[in-house]
C-alpha cells in the first residue's frame, strides 16, 4: 500500500445513496454499505446485538469522521444516538456519567443550570460523547490536553457481550486502548467525566509573527492561568501570519445574554459567506478580513456560550459537486516554525482549496495507546474544500500525504478520523501503538469490532 494511490474504497464520483443500510459520513465523500443497523438503547441492547450476530461489528455516533471510521462492509453497525440519557450526575462533585450517544450540546442543556462546563470538548457541540472520546478529541481548550484527561471512567460491552468498568486504576488497560481506540477493543455505553465550573469569558485578538508565536504563546497565553480558550489562524494564500483569538476569565457584563448557543439555526449568511470566499475571484481574501472585523469587536459571553457552537455553522448549501473536509497535524513546539514555513509552501505550490488552517496546542498524552500527542505538540487543524470526483479525490490523497510526510520528518504525527489517505509505512510511524493495540484486540477476540480504518490498515 506504501506509496500507491489506491482509495480505501471503490468509489465513483462521491454521492450519497438514499439506500438506508448505506452509512455516509458527514463529506458525502464516503458510504459504506452495511448489513443492517442496530438502533440501540441500553447497554443491555448492545450485548445483545452482539450475541445475535456473529459477524463483523462497527460502532456509529454523530457521524462526523470523515473515512469509514463507523461503518464495515457487510456488518453490522450500533447507532448509539438513541442512548442518551444522563446515567448519574453529582453537581457538588462536579461529575456526570452519561450514556455515549448522547451529545455534548444535550449535556450542556442538563448541566448549565447548575453553573457547569463540559471540561474538555471539541469546538463545536453536535458531536456524541463516546464518538468523542473514541477519537480522543480535543478543543481550544488551553492546558487540558485531549478528552482523555477528563474522562474519569468508561463502561465497556467487550466482543462476546461481557460488560467491564475501566478507569486508570481497574482494567487500565482497556480504559487506556478505548480512549481513542474507534471501537476496537470494545463498545463504549457509558462515559464518566469530569465537569468544570461554568463562568464568563472574554475574547482578546492579536497578531504576532510566525517567527515569534511559541514565544508569544508560552508567556501570552500558555502561563497566564485566566486563559480558557485559544487558536491562531493562518489564511490563503500566504498562511505565515498567526491570526490569534484568545478568551479568557472575566468578571466583566455580558455582551450575549444567552447562556447557551441557540439550537436549530440556519446559518444561510455563513453558507453564504463560505461559497463567495471559494468561488468568487479574490474570494480567498474575505476569510481574513471579515476575521479580522468580526473577532476585534468586544465579546463578553459565558463559557457555556462558546463552548455550545453547532457545527452546521460550516455546513455547506449543498455538496453535490464539492465537499469541504478536515486534515489535522502535530508537530512537537520546537518545530513549530520549520512545519509551518514548509506547509505554507507546499500549499502555495499545490492547490489544496485551503480555506483555513487553525493553530492549537496540547501537552502530552502518553498513557493513550493510540495517542496523537506523545509530547506537548502544536496541532494545525486544515479546513479545505475539494471537489467529489474520483479524480479530485485522488488528487487529495497526494497531497495529503505530502503533508503527512512533512509532519513524520518533523517528529509529529497526523489525526485519524479523517479520510485514509496515509499509506501504512506513515500509519505506522506516526502510531507507534498500533501494534500493541492490535495485539490486545487479537487477545480479546476483538477482530470482529472494525470499521474501513482498522480493515484498511489492518489492525
Amino acid at each position: 500500500m506504501a506509496g500507491s494511490l489506491v482509495l480505501p474504497h471503490s468509489v465513483a464520483d462521491a454521492r450519497c445513496p438514499a439506500d438506508p443500510l448505506t452509512v455516509c459520513d458527514v463529506t458525502h465523500l464516503n458510504s459504506v454499505k452495511v448489513a443492517g443497523i442496530a438502533d440501540v438503547r441500553g447497554t443491555s441492547d448492545v450485548r445483545q446485538a452482539l450475541r445475535k450476530w456473529q459477524g463483523k461489528v462497527s460502532v456509529g455516533g454523530g457521524r462526523f469522521s470523515m473515512g469509514g471510521q463507523t461503518a464495515i462492509e457487510g456488518g453490522l453497525q450500533l447507532d448509539m444516538r438513541p442512548m442518551n440519557t444522563v446515567v448519574n450526575f453529582d453537581p457538588a462533585k462536579k461529575t456526570v456519567r452519561v450514556q455515549a450517544g448522547m451529545r455534548w450540546r444535550d449535556l450542556q442543556s442538563l448541566i448549565d443550570p447548575h453553573g457547569l462546563s463540559v471540561r474538555t470538548m471539541q469546538s463545536y457541540a453536535s458531536f456524541t460523547v463516546g464518538g468523542s472520546v473514541s477519537v480522543n478529541c480535543h478543543g481550544r481548550y488551553v492546558g487540558h490536553g485531549p478528552v482523555s484527561r477528563s474522562v474519569r471512567a468508561l463502561q465497556l460491552v467487550l466482543p462476546h457481550g461481557e460488560v467491564v468498568e475501566a478507569n486508570r486504576q481497574t482494567q487500565s488497560d482497556l480504559f487506556y486502548a478505548a480512549i481513542g481506540g474507534y471501537g476496537g477493543v470494545g463498545v463504549i455505553t457509558e462515559v464518566e467525566l469530569d465537569l468544570d465550573e461554568n463562568f464568563r469569558i472574554e475574547r482578546a485578538t492579536a497578531s504576532v509573527a510566525l517567527e515569534d508565536y511559541p514565544a508569544w504563546f508560552r508567556e501570552k497565553v500558555q502561563s497566564d492561568p485566566q486563559v480558557l480558550l485559544h487558536n491562531a489562524d493562518l489564511f490563503p494564500r500566504d498562511f505565515d501570519a498567526p491570526r490569534c483569538v484568545t478568551w479568557s476569565r472575566t468578571s466583566k457584563p455580558l455582551s450575549v445574554a444567552a447562556r447557551l448557543t441557540p439550537t436549530g439555526g440556519k446559518y444561510t449568511k455563513e453558507q453564504l459567506f463560505l461559497w463567495a470566499m471559494t468561488e468568487l475571484p479574490g474570494g480567498s481574501s474575505l476569510r481574513k478580513g471579515v476575521a479580522k472585523t468580526m473577532e476585534d469587536k468586544p465579546a463578553v459571553v459565558w463559557r457555556n456560550f462558546e463552548a455550545s457552537l453547532d457545527v452546521a455553522q460550516l455546513e455547506p448549501a449543498s455538496r453535490d459537486d464539492s465537499s469541504y473536509v478536515l486534515q489535522e497535524y502535530f508537530v512537537p513546539e520546537h518545530h513549530f516554525v520549520s512545519f509551518a514555513r514548509k506547509m505554507s509552501a507546499l500549499m502555495q505550490s499545490t492547490r489544496t482549496g485551503t480555506v483555513n488552517v487553525s493553530i492549537r496546542h496540547s501537552p502530552a498524552d502518553e498513557p493513550v495507546w493510540m495517542a496523537w500527542a506523545r509530547q506537548d505538540v502544536f496541532s494545525f487543524v486544515v479546513y479545505y474544500k475539494q471537489g467529489v470526483s474520483l479524480a479530485a479525490q485522488r488528487q487529495v490523497a497526494q497531497w495529503t500525504r505530502a503533508m503527512i510526510d512533512l509532519a513524520l520528518s518533523h517528529d509529529g504525527s497526523y489525526y485519524l478520523p479523517y479520510q485514509l489517505h496515509a499509506t501504512m509505512e506513515q500509519f505506522v510511524r506516526a502510531y507507534p501503538g498500533a501494534a500493541r493495540f492490535s495485539k490486545l484486540r487479537q487477545e480479546l477476540g476483538a477482530s470482529r469490532l472494525t470499521n474501513t480504518l482498522w480493515s484498511y490498515y489492518r489492525v
